[in-house]
């Protein structure tokens, strides 16, 4: 038997020897009245070696025990942070004592009443006056150096990372206060957040592969979101001028640093808006949150100093792939332009002048792109959704802004001519039927909301998984996804048929 058999053993043992002394080990409550946290703050001016008769009542997981035989010291932690416990012989009632020095194991979540004092060593402390079990742990906790420092095991497990690596935590709270920062200035600037559906019977948006379901009750297949673009431009032609939504996004694509199957976006829309609008808009969001997090604009990412403050840079793509590639796609003629994609194996979308150029630019460009930079006036082959440019029509006026390396979203003019949205939908209706897996599907409701008038509108969409990534120094996007996507692991027996 190996060495977690026998605790577990041992533990379920101890369970049964509670429960016959009629010991509840998971009672249903327990009145919690001081966090670790806040005992630390109110009494960290207390001198090494004071006692006081100050009484606390707290709870939470025993992270550490060492029985030293008549002094018991422990560490509990709970979601404010850790504080120490000690209990002693002729301070400890002796019921109390014993219960802690038999029952009680790591892992173990506990209740506590006690006497605040500080010792010798200046370490805030809880002596021990009372104790009572609330949850009984049956497995032990990972050791802290060999068993959990695998990356793919504390994403496979992160209650496990989470209870072991509590600085994980504070890249989940930071999180948290971007979306909240994000959410706030578009507020304050006159924005209307929106809900819109998940399982949809068209899909649109982005040029994604979707996820697909089936709907029992009505025998319908369904689409997970790959985008709810379509959705809030509905609610422009419906009269909202300033709406966005913050929504999770689903797309069968692959999974790297910077991809989830499953991610979080933002989309913004602005009635009487371009897409000049919105890349003031976009720097505004990503300065105005870098300073609520960090209290700077500036970051360092991957042992980069990467600044945030606008102006960012403006770069069209085709003078990215001049300066970076050493190519000018305005002068190269088509067939030289095919046969160095051909010559050089790039992957590209399409045949077109367009789907080539952007081909060019995502080959030797994007990576080589550092501090935040728009990338403006794409090809207009790469999106059925935008306005063609006011000035070259073989271009659009989209934008992705660009850092280190990764789009951080994507931003038009929106198209909102009736006859030509129609025209380009039907076109991508064509190419997924020739098995282009991320062209969308023609979406006639969404045709008639055109049809019925849309404002000239700017939109904009920005990822905000990679935008944490960015601003709380992750190298993945696994490191800010709770609960990313990972491979199911093979039990024993699937992997001693193997």
């Amino acid at each position: 038997m190996g060495r977690e058999e026998e605790i577990i053993k041992e533990r379920l043992r101890k369970l049964d020897e509670l429960r016959k002394k009629k010991i509840n080990p998971y009672p249903h409550s327990f009145d919690k009245k001081d966090s670790a946290y806040d005992l630390h703050e109110k009494y960290k001016k207390l001198k090494a070696g004071s006692k006081t008769k100050n009484k606390v009542i707290t709870a939470g997981r025993v992270m550490v025990k060492r029985d030293i035989g008549k002094l018991i010291f422990a560490d509990i932690r709970d979601g404010s942070g850790k504080i120490q416990l000690q209990l002693q012989k002729e301070e400890t009632p002796n019921e109390d004592f014993e219960f802690f020095k038999k029952y009680i194991d790591t892992g173990d979540f506990v209740g506590i009443e006690g006497l605040i004092i500080k010792t010798q060593r200046g370490e805030l402390t809880i002596l021990v006056k009372k104790i009572k079990l609330l949850s009984k742990a049956i497995l032990p906790l990972p050791e802290k150096w060999h068993g959990l420092q695998d990356k793919e095991e504390r994403y496979r497990k992160r209650y496990a990372d989470l209870i072991m690596n509590p600085e994980v935590k504070q890249v989940f709270l930071k999180r948290e206060k971007i979306i909240d920062s994000v959410r706030q200035f578009l507020k304050e600037k006159g924005f209307n957040e929106a809900d819109t559906p998940y399982l949809q019977t068209i899909y649109g948006g982005a040029a994604a592969k979707p996820f697909k379901t089936h709907l029992n009750s009505l025998d319908i297949d369904l689409f997970l979101a790959i985008s709810p673009e379509l959705y809030l431009k509905r609610l422009i032609v419906g009269g909202y001028e300033k709406v966005f939504t913050i929504a999770r996004n689903f797309r069968n694509e692959g999974i790297d640093r910077w991809h989830n199957p499953e991610f979080t976006m933002i989309e913004i829309y602005q009635a009487y808006a371009d897409y000049n609008n919105m890349m003031a808009l976009f720097e505004d969001i990503y300065e105005y949150a870098s300073k609520k997090l960090n209290g700077s604009t500036k970051v360092e990412f991957r042992g980069k100093l990467i600044d945030f403050k606008k102006p960012w840079k403006r770069m069209t793509m085709k003078e990215a792939i001049k300066k970076y590639a050493g190519i000018d796609v305005e002068k190269i003629s088509m067939k030289e332009l095919s046969s160095f994609i051909s010559k050089n194996k790039i992957k590209t979308k399409g045949e077109s002048w367009g789907w080539l150029v952007q081909a060019l630019f995502e080959h030797y460009c994007e990576e080589k792109i550092e501090q935040p930079t728009f990338i403006i006036d794409h090809p207009l082959e790469t999106t059925p959704l935008c306005k063609v440019h006011r000035k070259e029509n073989r271009y659009i006026e989209r934008f992705e802004p660009i850092c280190m390396g990764a789009e951080l979203g994507n931003a038009y003019s929106e198209l909102n001519d009736p006859a030509l949205q129609k025209k380009l939908l039907e076109e991508q209706q064509k190419m997924l039927k020739k098995g282009n897996e991320e062209a969308n599907p023609y979406d006639e409701d969404f045709v008639n909301a055109i049809e019925l008038g849309m404002p000239p509108t700017g939109g904009l969409g920005l990822g905000i998984d990679r935008m944490v990534m960015l601003l709380t120094g992750q190298d993945s996007i696994k490191d800010v996804i709770l609960f990313p996507f990972m491979k199911p692991q093979e039990s024993d027996e699937e992997a001693k048929k193997k």
